[in-house]
């Protein structure tokens, strides 16, 4: 299969030569030419599959020049009882009889992220070596906060990469920066940029397409790619974490193969959801695709007026990895929506470069609203779903998922919608404990605790097990302080490549 460009279509290029470069040299996204479809009688069969082998079947279809033999070592090497807490590597919870939460967090950071960054160094080792290339190559990554530390473990110790991430230094929660920086590895860097999320993003897209930069990257061995969601070989493992909970719903005899069901995705950058709506177009039985924000509503205006509009105040919330304002990933919804209309959509870019706006037509804004339902939550909301949740059913959720969880019961009071539906869980509510034993216990709870404290405590009243990879955080030392200005970001990449 071969791989273009959302804003431009005569580019054509193998899987393996997107994966390496992550982003197409015009600044648009790699998308495939052309989707694979799985349904009726294979979608049966995955069923009864493990995750794993779900993951090799559905990569196949996708990554058409690495065989099978590869793509089996990939999968096998990143989704295993060593890294992930369940052999189910991605479990379902029943929490009543139309609603599950599809738990993505068992991995080795505690969140969603680690779906795809356990897999991604595997995919871009075989790609380095399938292109031929001989540069070292930099991963280049701008957080909101789990995709840092979910890459620095993927990629820590990998031969032939070297990975640099940036987050915004009060935009990230305590057990995040802690994550990030006490990170070892001979491989890594990591740096606070003084700003939010979109800075630090909008900081390495400029670092991506300055030509200039590249030359001097390669005078020294150098080049960049990127583990964030822009990086196909990121997103199309997302893709069958869909599959696998239809999958889990048709073996476990909840559904009948062919029964739609409706899935509900916290997110910011518009990554999970997307990958979503691929597994629909692929042709998984999807009813709607609940698409939740915090106050940083941008998406939801988007999906009920067609315009996209950044010019907003930027708000910090408790659910932080959804605090952004631009949604790289749309793009990509953009381009499949219009037909691949790849002048369109490096229209709106361009408008969204310069402006911070655009407006899609009334037909575009029609068929995203077939499929989409957009909703938001603010704190206030997302403490109350927690804490309902926790009461009536004893299940303890992280602020993001109760952003979903919150943004669904909107959706069913809406519509009345009765579809089977499956709630995507993004992070351990350990990640933000001070937050979740908040709406547990009450603020009072929090009363002259540390960090730490805080993980006992929620664990002593949400009566869970703290994941392991947090547990012992609190013995490791800083390893990393660097902070800088938004402007200074070539310097700390130079600095830190040590570049001639």
């Amino acid at each position: 299969m071969e791989y273009t460009s959302t804003r431009d279509n005569s580019l054509s290029v193998s899987s393996a030569m997107a994966i390496k470069t992550g982003l197409a040299p015009d600044g648009g996204l790699f998308v495939p030419k052309s989707l694979p479809r799985i349904f009726g009688e294979e979608l049966s069969e995955l069923s009864q599959l493990s995750y794993t082998d779900r993951t090799v079947k559905i990569l196949e279809k996708f990554l058409t020049d690495f065989t099978g033999a590869e793509l089996s070592d990939c999968a096998h090497s990143a989704y295993n009882k060593e890294k992930f807490e369940t052999d189910e590597i991605a479990p379902l919870y029943k929490l009543t009889s139309g609603v599950y939460f599809l738990e993505l967090w068992h991995g080795p950071t505690c969140a969603f992220k680690d779906m795809a960054l356990q897999i991604l160094p595997h995919l871009l080792k075989k790609s380095v070596v399938k292109t031929g290339e001989t540069k070292e190559v930099v991963i280049l990554v701008a957080t909101s906060g789990d995709t840092g530390k979910a890459a620095l473990e993927g990629f820590k110790d990998v031969d032939g990469t070297r990975i640099i991430v940036f987050y915004p230094e009060k935009g990230v929660s305590n057990m995040q920066k802690r994550q990030m920086v006490t990170q070892e590895g001979n491989n890594v860097d990591v740096a606070a940029v003084m700003g939010n999320f979109d800075d630090a993003q909008s900081g390495v897209k400029k670092i991506f397409g300055d030509k200039e930069y590249a030359q001097i990257l390669e005078r020294n061995n150098f080049m960049l790619s990127s583990a964030n969601s822009i990086n196909w070989g990121r997103l199309v493992p997302q893709i069958v974490y869909y599959f696998s909970a239809y999958c889990n719903l048709l073996k476990n005899d909840e559904i009948k193969l062919g029964d739609p069901v409706n899935f509900v995705v916290p997110t910011g950058n518009f990554g999970n959801i997307l990958a979503a709506y691929y597994a629909k177009e692929m042709g998984l039985p999807v009813g709607r695709l609940i698409c939740a924000s915090n106050e940083n509503n941008v998406l939801t205006d988007f999906i009920r007026t067609g315009v996209y509009d950044k010019n907003r105040p930027f708000k910090t919330t408790g659910s932080p990895s959804m605090d952004i304002l631009i949604s790289s990933n749309l793009e990509r919804l953009l381009y499949q929506v219009t037909g691949k209309d790849d002048g369109q959509v490096a229209s709106w870019m361009q408008q969204l470069s310069e402006s911070g706006r655009y407006e899609v037509t009334e037909a575009v804004k029609a068929k995203i609203g077939e499929v989409f339902y957009g909703g938001f939550c603010d704190d206030a909301q997302t403490q109350k779903t927690i804490s309902e949740v926790h009461q009536a059913y004893g299940y303890v959720m992280d602020t993001h998922t109760a952003v979903a969880k919150c943004v669904y019961d909107q959706y069913k009071k809406e519509t009345g919608d009765e579809t089977k539906t499956v709630i995507v869980s993004t992070a351990s509510p350990f990640k933000f404990s001070d937050r979740v034993l908040a709406a547990v216990a009450g603020e009072e709870a929090l009363a002259r605790l540390d960090d730490f404290a805080l993980l006992e405590t929620l664990a002593e009243k949400g009566d869970l097990a703290i994941p392991a990879p947090l547990a012992g955080l609190n013995t490791k030392p800083i390893i990393f302080n660097t902070t800088c200005e938004k402007s200074e970001m070539y310097e700390v990449v130079s600095h830190m490549l040590n570049l001639s």
